[in-house]
Order: structure tokens, then C-alpha cells, then sequence
């Protein structure tokens, strides 16, 4: 493939590129989620009833998300490939290796815990999505129009234990993709700095805790409070 970058150092800056709009994405799509524990059904219908009015910008946001989806998976598996053939012995011992490495566990699973989020964003956006909608009963009322009743949706979703289990752990997940990720991000980029190593550190594992235990306590708290909503 001509388009394709060859040398790492372009493959990993796409890498980097396309993860913080995906991490962008992650913030946003969190921050929308959350209307769901406001209590008011008519806050995240409202919410989802806005973006589908955007028609065609929406459509565009959409198809470029999973542009920088798809290429943020293909960056990470020549870069994986490529370190591969380079270094084709592992290393016998594994942990922190300091420095600008920082060789943890999140690191030596990132292909791992990468492919478990490529099975499960199809899957969670086929269930919810492309769920059942209004053809199917789905619907409410906002100031006089008809919507689809997301709310509803979701909360009948969640009280599948099987379904708060597996995207809980999920969640788990995408906290120790998002522990390495954000540092790696950072480092493909070009911002990485050795006096700003604690920072960049710290910061990442504290971004990829909020964004985990964010996601997870959603599910938890809809199938402990189902009946109540």
C-alpha cells in the first residue's frame, strides 16, 4: 500500500494521532452516558434526539470515527509486526523497565486488551445503536415530537446481569488500554519530556481510572436501581 506510512516513527505518530481522537471520542461519549444517572429519562433522549438532528454532520463525524478507529488499529499492528521482526526474542523479564519505556503489565497486554475492545465496540454498537427503535415500540415524547426512548433502551439492556458483567469487564479493560495508551500517546507525539515523565505518568493512570471506573459504574448502578427508574 502506497498510502501507508513506512518508517515506525510515521506509524507510530498515526498511532498516536488516531488514539487521541479516540480518546477525545471517550471523554465525549462518557460525558453523554452520564446523562443516564441524572435520574430524567428526558436528558439522554434529548441529548440522543440532538445528535441524530445533525443528519449529515452527524453521519460524517460517525464515518470519521471509524476511519480513525480502523487506522489506529492497522498503525498499532504494524508497529506491533514491525517490533516483531526487529526483536524477535522477548525479553525474559517483564515490569517496569523505567525510563521512557515504562514497561508495565497495561503494556504487555496492550494487543490483548486491544482486541477485546475490537470485538466488543461492533457489538455494543449493534445492541444499542442499531437497536430496537421506534419501529419496535421505542418511543417517547419531547416537547411535543415523538423520539426514540434510548432511556429505556438501555435500562432494560443493563438488567441483563450477563450484559453488566461482560461490559464491566470490558471497562476493566479499556483502563489498562488507556494506562499504556495515553502514555504511548504522548511519546509518538513528540511531547514526551524526561521532566515530564511523572506527570505524563501519573496523569495517564489517572485518566485511564476516571474513564474505567466512569464507564463501569453505569451499568452497576442501572441494574442496582432498574426497578426504581
Amino acid at each position: 500500500m502506497t498510502f501507508w506510512p513506512r518508517s515506525s516513527v510515521a506509524k507510530k505518530f498515526l498511532n498516536g494521532l488516531t488514539g487521541l481522537g479516540l480518546v477525545l471520542f471517550i471523554i465525549i461519549h462518557l460525558a453523554g452516558n452520564l446523562l443516564l444517572l441524572t435520574g430524567n429519562p428526558d436528558d439522554l433522549n434529548r441529548y440522543a434526539h440532538k445528535l441524530e438532528s445533525l443528519g449529515p454532520l452527524l453521519l460524517f463525524a460517525q464515518i470519521g470515527l471509524a476511519l480513525f478507529f480502523i487506522l489506529h488499529i492497522l498503525s498499532a499492528l504494524t508497529v506491533y509486526f514491525d517490533r516483531l521482526r526487529a526483536r524477535p526474542a522477548r525479553y525474559a523479564v517483564s515490569g517496569d523497565a523505567g525510563g521512557a519505556s515504562r514497561k508495565t503489565i497495561s503494556s504487555e497486554t496492550m494487543l490483548y486488551t486491544g482486541l477485546v475492545l475490537l470485538v466488543f465496540v461492533p457489538w455494543h454498537v449493534i445492541s444499542l445503536k442499531f437497536g430496537p427503535g421506534m419501529a419496535q415500540g421505542y418511543v417517547t415524547e419531547l416537547d411535543g415530537v415523538a423520539v426514540r426512548d434510548l432511556y429505556r433502551l438501555v435500562v432494560e439492556y443493563f438488567q441483563n446481569p450477563v450484559h453488566v458483567i461482560l461490559y464491566v469487564a470490558v471497562m476493566l479493560f479499556l483502563g489498562f488500554h488507556l494506562r499504556h495508551g495515553f502514555w504511548s500517546m504522548i511519546q509518538s507525539l513528540g511531547a514526551y519530556h524526561p521532566r515530564l515523565t511523572p506527570l505524563w505518568y501519573t496523569g495517564g493512570l489517572l485518566f485511564a481510572a476516571a474513564m474505567a471506573v466512569g464507564y463501569l459504574v453505569i451499568p452497576i448502578w442501572i441494574y442496582m436501581n432498574g426497578a426504581k427508574i
